[in-house]
């Protein structure tokens, strides 16, 4: 009973059609759910709708925790306890949080009700795992892990470097430090919203220098994940070739 559940509440695969059909049903409440965060105002039909989510969400989480020992292969008390720690059962979880009004009225008193309202962003996520697409860029992304770790040390490190030069360089353009952080991650990217700007030549200089080296520390998580994606489309192919 409990492997039949497991089969169904996963991806679809092959010709099982109660199987596509949940997959269906569950791509369809996310987005229903999604709704009413387009809309500042709320009336019955989203709270309802907020509501019928969050009890489908809730169904759904159990019945992967109940059936965890099949998605690890391994039948005993450790997978049980290990899958509220997985990536996506944190992502369940995040997604029917701020639906729950026990919690929704602890975080008004603190008044931050509307990043609690925000957090039910996290239920386009669970569409994920319903998509072969975002399925073989999470596999691209999990084996160039230890690339793309590097890379974003890297980019770190260069902001607070270049944040580090240009708050000492123009104190007067830069009245905090994370002023200087916000200039370094802008120009990093190459995006320059020109709010915040040097006007001295030699902060001019450093920013000419900050954004030519900020092409260079983007492309590079560009082309991993190109070249792995690439790599996962035809290792994909040849199993599905291998099968016939």
């Amino acid at each position: 009973m409990r492997e039949r559940i497991y089969q169904i509440i996963e991806k679809s695969e092959g010709e099982d059609k109660i199987s596509a059909l949940y997959d269906t049903f569950m791509i369809t409440m996310i987005i229903l759910s999604l709704i009413p965060l387009a809309f500042k105002t709320e009336n019955a039909l989203f709270y309802i709708i907020d509501k019928v989510a969050m009890v489908v969400f809730i169904i759904d989480y159990l019945l992967r925790w109940m059936t965890a020992d099949f998605k690890f292969g391994k039948k005993s008390v450790w997978s049980f306890v290990r899958y509220p720690f997985s990536f996506m059962a944190i992502i369940d979880l995040l997604s029917i949080l701020p639906s729950m009004s026990i919690v929704s009225s602890g975080f008004k008193a603190l008044r931050i009700l509307r990043m609690i309202r925000a957090l039910r962003v996290f239920r386009m996520f669970k569409a994920f795992r319903y998509s072969s697409s975002f399925r073989i860029i999470g596999n691209v992304v999990n084996k160039s892990k230890k690339s793309l770790i590097a890379v974003g040390i890297l980019a770190l490190g260069y902001i607070i470097v270049s944040a580090l030069i240009v708050f000492n360089v123009e104190p007067d353009s830069f009245e905090t430090f994370f002023d200087a952080i916000y200039w370094a991650t802008v120009s990093l990217t190459t995006v320059g919203y020109g709010d915040i700007y040097p006007v001295s030549t030699l902060g001019r200089f450093v920013t000419m220098v900050s954004s030519v080296f900020g092409i260079a520390v983007v492309a590079l998580p560009a082309g991993i994940v190109t070249a792995g994606y690439i790599s996962e489309i035809e290792r994909e192919e040849k199993n599905g070739e291998s099968e016939k």
